[in-house]
């Protein structure tokens, strides 16, 4: 009997390790560039709605091959418009979340138009540098967790002559 006791503890700690591992595994993105990978952490209590639908696209391939198309030194690199002209997305606007959370170096933020606070859809930038200017003013929905040396690589310009683009972006849980 006490082994039996033994081992269902055993178990159960190990199946709630396990649900615990998947939790930060769907919470995550991985973002492939040219030069390595990127591993996003995603702020589900932050931006609940923003995290879902980045997740959803992701899954949907959406992302996959889409260039950075505005990539400023010192500020943020800018992506997911499929038509590279900054100008398009899903076709998707999501309301604004925001929050107290600093635009720091590795920040991930939502685009928007600057007319519109709800205009946040499929485009969003990974910060450069600290511009905390951003702060209130974007949603925050991601911090790179890992890879901003990848990142820091990606080609400049407004827009770049050559761009760089997504090679594929994949939810954590999903990825094989």
């Amino acid at each position: 009997m006490r082994h039996f006791l033994c081992l269902t503890g055993v178990l159960l700690f190990l199946t709630t390790a396990n649900n615990a591992g998947a939790q930060v595994l769907e919470n995550q993105i991985y973002l492939d560039l040219k030069d390595g990978r990127v591993v996003i952490d995603l702020l589900p209590d932050v931006a609940p709605e923003h995290v879902s639908r980045i997740k959803e696209l992701t899954r949907e391939g959406f992302f996959d091959g889409i260039v950075f198309h505005r990539v400023i030194e010192g500020f943020m690199a800018q992506t997911g418009d499929p038509t590279g002209t900054g100008r398009g997305g899903s076709g998707q606007y999501l309301k604004a979340e925001f929050s107290d959370i600093p635009f720091v170096r590795g920040t991930v933020g939502m685009a928007r138009s600057a007319q519109d606070l709800n205009s946040g859809d499929s485009q969003f930038f990974i910060c450069l540098a600290d511009v905390q200017f951003l702060n209130g003013n974007y949603t925050v929905w991601g911090v790179v967790r890992e890879g901003m040396d990848h990142v820091d690589k990606i080609v400049r310009g407004e827009p770049p002559a050559n761009p760089d683009s997504i090679v594929k972006m994949q939810v954590a849980a999903d990825a094989h």
